[in-house]
């Protein structure tokens, strides 16, 4: 028609309908993705196929989030079978990043015997580098947090097939699928395995300057699994002690490296290392509440220090905007949003709070439409419209706010 966009705009909805992808939009972006896979080769194939399974998997947990059953399902088909299609090249069998995201894959497709098989084969065939190998780290910690998921509460967690993922990962030897509880005598031995290992990694990113990326990476996995084990085998407040450690060390080690060399390009890492550490902690915490009774306090925390430091992490702003959705004191956030924009160039702190502000729109006009007799209207809509206009006018005229479609779209979807 010549005038769809190209992907999809998930904030903007046309009355019921969400919009999804459009056909002319995904057939370009298909069309891109088979030219080049016939123009690249060995390890730039290898890393367009992962791009292209994420991208398959974001739209099935589109459907997930739309809640639409018969697109989930002819989407699930399609992904999957290109999932096994990019599996039985001779240069990916082996490669564990596929092998990951097929297991996520059918996990989300809600196929958890089948994902189980795909991350027990996956790690059968990975071989015998425990926490050394990064790839079987990462497999390891995604096994686990997915299995972490399904609990509904904290009793029993020690003999949840979790611990027996990470407690098989320090023991170097070749993975063992689940057959029931993990002995103490085990649990104690992967607890040391563990504490050696990140005070190792600790004090290698305080000195080292070799190959940084990969350390980094590492580093955010190892905290990961040791942080998850912990919490499953003594509870919450000893996996937060881990990311504390973790995230004061490479805090250190990130200004250190700043003042001793002003151009080195590991520096670059630290961040993404530490912020990557945060969003491990604050989604934890978040877990934590649902399953059990915890105070807001300590997620609200972690979740305003991180975002003054990372103002354009979109993950750890719908954190933010889903634990401030339940408090009906909106000034706090108010002011928190009205800092963050002052002090960076960012345009994600304008777009959630805007969001924030729309979604208080819409609960209290929901309040006030309630067909239940006499309504006592607890939170006056009076300058909600107005603040919002307001919040658009200076977003859209920051710098980056001026050339950004989606924000262009937004003001002019609430105006109509």
């Amino acid at each position: 028609s010549g005038f769809n966009s190209i992907g999809h705009m998930d904030t903007m909805s046309q009355g019921r309908h969400h919009i999804g992808h459009y056909k002319e939009g995904e057939e370009f972006i298909q069309n891109v993705f088979h030219v080049l896979s016939q123009i690249f080769t060995g390890k730039e194939k290898s890393n367009l196929a992962i791009c292209w399974l994420q991208y398959e998997i974001s739209k099935v947990i589109q459907c997930l989030q739309a809640k639409k059953k018969k697109k989930l399902k002819a989407q699930g088909r399609k992904s999957k079978k290109l999932a096994k299609n990019f599996l039985k090249a001779p240069d990916n069998r082996n490669n564990l990043s596929l092998w990951k995201l097929y297991a996520y894959l059918e996990w989300l497709l809600g196929n958890t015997d089948d994902s189980r098989k795909v991350f027990d084969t996956a790690l059968c065939t990975a071989g015998t580098g425990g926490l050394k190998s990064a790839q079987l780290c990462s497999l390891s910690l995604l096994y686990a947090q997915l299995e972490v998921e399904l609990l509904e509460s904290m009793e029993g967690a020690v003999t949840s097939r979790a611990v027996h993922i990470l407690t098989k990962l320090t023991e170097n030897g070749p993975f063992v699928p689940y057959s029931g509880q993990v002995s103490p005598v085990n649990v104690l031995k992967a607890r040391k395995t563990y504490e050696h290992a990140l005070q190792d990694y600790l004090s290698q990113t305080a000195d080292s300057d070799q190959d940084q990326v990969n350390d980094t990476d590492q580093l955010v996995n190892v905290v990961g699994c040791y942080a998850l084990f912990q919490y499953l085998t003594v509870g919450i407040d000893a996996a937060v002690l881990i990311y504390t450690q973790a995230s004061e060390k490479l805090e250190v080690s990130g200004s250190q490296k700043c003042e001793n060399t002003g151009e080195n390009l590991g520096i670059l890492n630290f961040p993404t290392a530490l912020e990557a550490v945060t969003l491990l902690h604050t989604n934890l915490l978040r877990f934590h509440m649902k399953i059990g009774v915890y105070p807001l306090n300590p997620l609200r925390e972690a979740l305003t220090e991180a975002l003054k430091r990372y103002p354009s992490n979109q993950s750890l702003w719908r954190s933010y905007i889903h634990i401030q959705r339940k408090s009906h004191c909106a000034s706090k956030a108010r002011r928190f949003f009205d800092s963050v924009t002052r002090s960076t160039n960012s345009l994600e702190p304008w777009l959630f709070a805007i969001q924030a502000e729309q979604m208080r729109k819409k609960l209290t006009e929901k309040v006030q439409r309630a067909d239940v007799g006499e309504i006592h209207c607890t939170i006056p809509e009076t300058g909600l419209t107005n603040r919002i206009v307001a919040l658009f006018e200076h977003a859209v005229q920051s710098e980056n706010g001026t050339h950004c479609p989606l924000l262009w779209r937004m003001y002019l979807n609430f105006m109509v």
